[in-house]
């Protein structure tokens, strides 16, 4: 992703890691890569689905996922009006 104007293209998932790495894994100890995975497994779980997120309106990741999965056209790629 290097180039002109790309800086920004990952930007949510630098983000991600930031706040990963500064909110579980730098201010605990692991005693092995299994109890490692099981942490960043509980802390993703409460990121998308228990943490509300200021850019997308107070959500969790998962509400705006399935909102948009569910209001998929059947045809193909375009997305239904919501219905609030």
């Amino acid at each position: 992703m290097d180039g002109k104007g790309r800086a920004t293209d990952n930007i949510c998932l630098e983000r991600f890691w930031r706040s990963i790495k500064y909110e579980e894994i730098y201010l605990n100890e692991y005693k092995n890569i299994k109890s490692l995975n099981r942490a960043i497994e509980i802390y993703m779980n409460s990121y998308n689905r228990k943490r509300l997120h200021s850019a997308i309106g107070y959500k969790t990741p998962n509400e705006i996922y399935y909102q948009t999965v569910n209001n998929l056209d059947p045809e193909g790629a375009k997305l239904l009006p919501l219905v609030s």
